[in-house]
């Protein structure tokens, strides 16, 4: 199995080809391939299929390291696109391709740089069935209340402000973390996105990613955490400061959100036959 390993802001994933699968991408595998001792090593992986639809260019599944499916990631989305210009997937800078949250359109800017049309937030989903119109609630957490705001933005986003950097910094994630994403308020599980404002146009954020846990950088973490932040009153665009580095977000008065960032490949490699051996007895 040939693939390549491709990071953005720290948020690294591995990117195969559906022709290039010797099997079924179980979760059991998914798992040994992106556990770091046993495996690869990865925040995921980014499957790549052909299409029929001469509108769009490929199909994008996407897959976390503990074997689910997440519906988008901003940051591998990036990395899927900027590889299939790469591999001749298409000659085109501008082009769709499709995922679990529905089709969305890249821009390439550079041979490391893209701006991608992530759709339209909602402040409604069947994620958050028990929320009302404007999406805010609270919820109880690691012994204390916390108030967010819920978006969909193609997967459910929980994101809650916090007074200050110093309070930002001093979050526990792996502790309050897991207890926010499993909140029965969420049946699908959520993300979690702390952040607070560090200037005009600016917010910093630290993700708790569904299925991940904390991660140096998340498109759709920073992405709802933008929205939120614009609800609050924030001027659009938004420089979403995070442990890996920097995302720039748009949202319009419609709540449609445009991601800008970068993303470079690591590696090229192939899993060994003894490891594809294994995985096959999965």
């Amino acid at each position: 199995m040939k693939f390549e390993k491709w990071q953005a802001l720290g948020n690294d994933y591995l990117i195969v080809e559906v022709a290039s699968l010797p099997f079924e991408l179980t979760p059991e595998r998914i798992r040994r391939i992106c556990d770091p001792h046993f495996g690869v090593g990865s925040d995921g992986i980014l499957l790549l299929l052909p299409v029929e639809d001469p509108a769009h260019v490929a199909e994008l599944r996407i897959f976390n390291p503990d074997g689910s499916e997440a519906e988008l990631s901003g940051n591998g989305a990036r990395e899927a696109v900027l590889y299939l210009r790469r591999a001749g997937w298409t000659e085109h800078d501008s082009f769709s391709i499709l995922t679990k949250a529905g089709p969305i359109k890249p821009t390439l800017t550079s041979q490391r740089t893209a701006t991608i049309k992530m759709g339209r937030a909602s402040t409604t989903s069947a994620d958050y069935p028990s929320g009302g119109p404007d999406g805010r609630g609270t919820l109880s957490a690691a012994g204390r209340d916390w108030m967010f705001q819920h978006i969909s933005i193609g997967n459910p986003q929980c994101a809650i402000e916090i007074a200050g950097p110093e309070e930002l910094r001093d979050l526990d994630l792996g502790w309050v973390g897991p207890e926010i994403e499993s909140s029965e308020l969420f049946p699908n599980r959520t993300n979690v996105s702390f952040f607070c404002s560090t200037g005009t146009g600016r917010i910093r954020a630290r993700i708790f990613e569904r299925g991940v846990g904390e991660t140096l950088s998340s498109g759709t973490g920073a992405s709802g955490a933008a929205v939120a932040a614009v609800l609050g009153g924030t001027q659009s665009p938004v420089t979403v400061e995070l442990d890996g580095g920097e995302l720039e977000v748009e949202v319009s008065p419609e709540l449609d959100v445009s991601l800008t960032g970068w993303a470079e490949p690591v590696m090229t490699g192939e899993l060994s036959p003894a490891l594809v051996a294994a995985l096959e007895d999965l």
